[in-house]
């Protein structure tokens, strides 16, 4: 019998976990293949871990990985990823926004031979207007200068089989990332599903506006090279204002005598510091990124594990 590996990331979720597990079990009872079920404690500072140990003492099927601290949702999923041991991995959240009957679906699609399935939102209530708005801009964005086309309202809810998961487990293990992106860069064989976003059932997003821009400004990092090239483009725009300014000048000259360029040149130089201060912040990014790298920190590191040795 096949079995499907759902992991399940966990950062202060003590109020959702329980509607959680009750909710999603009989659901995953019902599957044509047996499941295990992989939380991934991210380092939460609540009941969460309490929780989780009940859970794995009461079912077998349940198993845990605890952080050491909190290192992100993204190095969660890549723990998840790491421990999986079915014919098929599915990434979700444990607030039961991504609903766990997708899974049956999922599992139909595999059946059918796709390796990579994509949750596509088709509604986020919930988020409210200005996330769903900055959300279609910000893949409208990276799909113009990228050179990977990412399915827009993709998630963090996906599925991979054991093949491709090897690849994400293997080869992208880079310490900035965008696993949603990877998956979808990875090739193989790759469908869509559409699901709505449920609310909440308890707490709120761990996401301020704060990590959104600066997760915003790392995927776009690390999917093109585009901002490095805007030293050339902005060097050609100075080039032709500066043009520009100059054929004023003599047209001033020749019909007034003397041009007052004080205001022109006070503007061209506010103008030429801005674009020159923002290119040097962009290659400083990318500095930090290579830093960070170089580094080769750890992504995660584990405190200890349940169930994993049943």
């Amino acid at each position: 019998m096949k079995k499907i590996s759902i992991v399940i990331s966990v950062y202060n979720e003590e109020k959702a976990l329980g509607e959680f597990y009750s909710e999603s079990r009989p659901v995953f009872d019902s599957l044509p293949w047996d499941y295990e079920l992989i939380f991934v404690n991210d380092g939460s500072s609540d009941g969460s871990a309490s929780i989780l140990r009940e859970l794995a003492a009461c079912d077998k099927r349940v198993k845990v990985i605890h952080f050491s601290r909190n290192f992100g949702h993204e190095a969660a999923m890549l723990a998840g990823l790491d421990k999986s041991s079915g014919d098929g991995v599915v990434c979700m959240d444990a607030d039961l926004q991504h609903p766990p009957e997708c899974v049956a679906q999922i599992i139909e699609k595999f059946e059918e031979g796709y390796e990579v399935i994509n949750m596509v939102r088709t509604q986020n209530k919930s988020a409210g207007l200005v996330k769903n708005v900055t959300s279609s801009a910000f893949y409208w964005l990276l799909n113009r200068i990228s050179d990977v086309y990412l399915e827009p309202n993709a998630s963090d809810f996906f599925a991979v089989t054991a093949n491709a998961a090897a690849v994400l487990k293997e080869n992208y293990r880079e310490k900035v990332r965008f696993l949603r992106g990877y998956v979808q860069n990875i090739g193989f064989r790759r469908t869509t599903l559409s699901y709505e976003a449920r609310p909440r059932v308890a707490g709120e997003s761990k996401y301020s506006i704060r990590k959104l821009f600066k997760f915003s400004i790392n995927t776009i990092l690390c999917f093109s090279d585009l901002p490095l090239k805007l030293g050339i483009y902005s060097g050609m725009v100075v080039g032709l204002f500066g043009l520009i300014v100059m054929v004023n000048t003599i047209y001033e000259w020749a019909s007034r005598g003397t041009p007052n360029g004080y205001a022109t040149i006070v503007v061209l130089l506010c103008f030429m510091f801005a674009m020159l201060f923002v290119i040097v912040g962009i290659i400083g990014e990318y500095i930090a990124i290579l830093f960070t790298e170089l580094k080769d920190r750890p992504i995660y590191i584990i405190h200890d594990t349940e169930n994993f040795d049943v």
